[in-house]
């Protein structure tokens, strides 16, 4: 493809955020770089093999940039004015419905202003779409924030393909029904040709909601539609493009800075690792009381052990995230503060964000890694460190409630809820055999890199574009 944006594609993905930061260099001159978010780790192979266009919203209010090409793809921005960013973005989609679909273990807000926001915008996503696409080009919806796109694209252009892909869980209907335009929401998302979910509890869950509304039968991950289409929904656990991750940490970059950030941590025997973005969906708040708690037992020595825990930012304007990140800044502050150690903390917390390489470098170094949401769609942080470990000496702690847990089966399972049974499985993983050890991580290695981002993207688009 030549660096001139196409009018029009063959392959279009739509999603909130555009794959992209733009980078001020210090004569001002502008450019972009891609972001390292999960969604674009996850889809931006994609692009690249495929061309097309992504469009998305570039991350600044009240500001319109133009389409421009970039590494492979185009690029299609969409505005949103600070109201929208307010309302639909801090509104709708993440004070309603990420507590929501993450088993409410916040409380979600409702709020009409919001939902009308949410629908206005999606809306305008819907719109942009359609004036890019070919005749009959394939359109994949990316996430939460995009539920009601599916439904209008499919009014405005009945010749696309349309594909919606949920990123994180699908609540049970018991909780769903909490949400005043569940119907509408519902009818959205099965305005696509193909909805997938992270895994086939999702599907059940979906489907017993959808069975609900009027003239609609579904069974066996079919859904009969009024107008006589037939929507597919069916489970396609996302993954990493393991090999990139493979290479990278074994790069000498990377490798060299992992023995730096190891000298910079004291040199310990034995480094725990944890990275997150600071929600409160990813149980940092009782695994960081975990890992005191062991720090005070001894059961951790502060002499030999280090917890690294890397909480990138999110969400800052939102109240319930400032909350957390004092909680955890008190929290760690206190567990180092009774370290009787003078060498270096028993926790060495980062609340910032790294590049790829420092964060596949973190990887290289950590013995054990500590996954341990309270509720996630998938995770791909511990299929990133199963990838990123060459060596059999190390072991995954992962909580029962992340995705992941389904295909990870032989890392040490916790309940993220249960404090003193994290302890017992870390200290388990710790102190396990090397032959047990490096039988385990064997098996998620080879599972990584045999259920890769390729297989996922394939399979997806492969349903999609054969139906």
């Amino acid at each position: 493809m030549s660096e001139t944006v196409q009018e029009k594609a063959s392959f279009l993905v739509v999603a909130n955020r555009l794959p992209v930061d733009r980078v001020t260099s210090e004569d001002g001159t502008e450019s972009w770089r891609s972001s390292p978010g999960g969604l674009v780790t996850a889809l931006e192979p994609v692009m690249q093999s495929r061309g097309g266009a992504w469009i998305g919203w570039h991350g600044a209010p009240d500001e319109k940039v133009e389409p421009f090409h970039h590494d492979g793809y185009d690029i299609i921005p969409v505005p949103l004015s600070s109201q929208d960013v307010e309302r639909f973005y801090e509104g709708f989609s993440n004070a309603t419905l990420w507590p929501l679909f993450h088993d409410c273990i916040a409380e979600p807000v409702f709020h009409r202003e919001w939902w009308d926001a949410f629908r206005e915008v999606n809306q305008r996503f819907a719109r942009v779409a359609a004036e890019h696409a070919e005749q009959g080009a394939t359109v994949w919806i990316q996430d939460y924030q995009l539920h009601l796109v599916p439904q209008m694209l499919r009014e405005m252009r009945p010749d696309l393909r349309i594909g919606f892909f949920l990123h994180i869980p699908f609540p049970p209907p018991e909780l769903f029904t909490r949400m005043p335009w569940r119907k509408e929401l519902i009818e959205g998302v099965l305005g696509a040709d193909l909805i997938g979910f992270q895994f086939p509890g999702c599907v059940s869950n979906f489907l017993r909601l959808a069975r609900r509304l009027p003239d609609v039968e579904g069974a066996r991950g079919r859904v009969h539609m009024p107008d006589g289409r037939m929507v597919v929904v069916k489970a396609f656990p996302i993954s990493i493009d393991a090999v990139g991750m493979r290479n990278l940490a074994n790069s000498p970059q990377v490798l060299a800075e992992s023995q730096k950030l190891r000298q910079e941590l004291g040199d310990p025997s034995t480094i725990l690792f944890g990275v997150d973005r600071l929600d409160y969906s990813k149980g940092l708040r009782n695994r960081v009381r975990a890992i005191g708690e062991l720090f005070e037992s001894r059961d951790l020595d502060p002499e030999q052990v280090v917890f690294l825990q890397l909480a990138t930012p999110s969400r800052e304007r939102v109240k319930e995230y400032r909350m957390l990140r004092n909680d955890i800044d008190l929290l760690v502050g206190r567990i180092n503060s009774q370290s009787t150690s003078l060498a270096r903390s028993p926790i060495a917390y980062r609340y910032t964000s790294v590049p790829r390489e420092t964060l596949a470098a973190m990887y290289q170094i950590a013995d054990l890694m500590i996954v341990t949401p309270l509720r996630d769609g998938m995770n791909l942080v511990a299929k990133e460190y199963v990838a990123c470990r060459s060596r059999n000496d190390s072991a995954l702690v992962l909580s029962e409630f992340a995705g992941a847990a389904l295909e990870l089966r032989q890392a040490y399972m916790v309940n993220p809820y249960d404090i003193d049974g994290m302890k017992a499985s870390i200290l388990q993983a710790l102190h396990e055999s090397p032959r047990v050890k490096a039988r385990k991580m064997r098996a998620m290695r080879k599972q990584v890199f045999d259920h890769d981002i390729n297989v996922w993207a394939d399979s997806f688009l492969t349903e999609l574009e054969s139906n």
